[in-house]
């Protein structure tokens, strides 16, 4: 059972990160307990437990990539043959599966660990599933706090939204490479073009391959809409890859192009900046609204006092430093402006 957040004291903190850093499945758990937890009093605990898995002036490291797409394109059995694959190559292996919240009921299945089928006394693999609660973009609200987690703890982190539309296109917040899958014959492709989702993949995958001349077709229709898309100056060509999760075609073709990706990527620590910045700014957003953003100069003041900042905390430390402002400024004291 994880810790109960108030009780959680420096020297605590410290050693549940030096369990994550360790690779301690209890721990992880317990991290990721914690991270998970929506009451106030975990806040400072979380912010803390962040800041202990950070280390100061280490480059970007590890590899995270993102998995998107409509529901029912095999999201979660490509994750699982992906991360069969990287296991094969002797790399270890996070995997946040988010999964969504019933509208009615409020409840999820989260049943991504039991479909993904990984052995229990695997030391170097490790899955969670998360719920959405209603969040939209395509994660739960816990999905950065977990990456951060996993991350000090595996060498690649797999993220598997719920699905992607015009709205849900928060994971290249939290991915070093977002890989877009499709299945054939789903017409997806001119809704993506239409949405702008055309914009945030690295990598386009057909998965379901095993039908070859729907997936010819389905590639065909991609290379036309990222030629569309690198037209409209959002980017160059993708790598494409045909994979069918069930029997196994094309997921080396799949990690390999993930790799290549990310080794091309001259700009890693500048991307994961990006993303820290999203994440202050959606936590802050989150408790005051656009009023708080208006009543700290606006979004792009912000966002540039974020970069400058980063250093100094975790995002969900700094988020907690603008809302001390912002509460600041809404008594009148002074000092509610810098």
């Amino acid at each position: 059972m994880a810790p109960e957040a108030g009780a959680l004291d420096g020297s605590s903190v410290g050693a549940l990160a030096a369990g994550v850093r360790a690779h301690q499945k209890l721990a992880i758990s317990q991290a990721l307990n914690l991270v998970e937890d929506r009451r106030p009093a975990a806040r400072d605990a979380v912010s803390a437990l962040l800041g202990a898995l950070h280390e100061p002036n280490v480059p970007a490291q590890g590899q995270r990539v993102g998995l998107t797409g409509p529901p029912g394109v095999g999201k979660s059995s490509l994750a699982a043959a992906l991360a069969r694959e990287l296991r094969h190559r002797g790399r270890t292996v996070g995997v946040v599966a988010i999964d969504p919240t019933s509208v009615r009921s409020g409840g999820s299945i989260l049943g991504d660990r039991a479909r993904m089928g990984f052995d229990p006394s695997d030391e170097g693999i490790f899955v969670r599933s998360f719920a959405t609660g209603g969040e939209a973009g395509g994660l739960s609200w816990a999905t950065h706090a977990a990456v951060e987690v996993l991350g000090a703890a595996y060498e690649v982190v797999l993220v598997e939204t719920t699905g992607v539309g015009q709205t849900e296109t928060d994971v290249r917040h939290v991915a070093d490479t977002v890989a877009l899958v499709i299945q054939p014959g789903s017409g997806d492709v001119l809704q993506f073009i239409k949405a702008g989702v055309m914009e945030i993949p690295d990598v386009l995958v057909v998965n379901k391959a095993d039908h070859e001349a729907l997936a010819a077709r389905a590639l065909a229709d991609l290379r036309g809409a990222a030629h569309s898309v690198a037209s409209a100056g959002a980017g160059g060509a993708l790598p494409m890859v045909a994979t069918s999760a069930t029997i196994g075609l094309g997921v080396a073709a799949l990690a390999d192009a993930l790799d290549a990706h990310h080794r091309s990527l001259d700009a890693l620590e500048a991307r994961r900046l990006e993303g820290d910045v999203a994440w202050s700014m959606q936590l802050f957003v989150r408790r005051h609204g656009e009023h708080g953003v208006l009543t700290l100069g606006g979004r792009a003041a912000l966002e540039a006092e974020l970069r400058q900042r980063r250093g100094e905390g975790s995002p969900p430390a700094l988020a907690e430093r603008l809302s001390e402002r912002f509460l600041a400024a809404l008594r009148g004291q002074p000092g509610a402006s810098t």
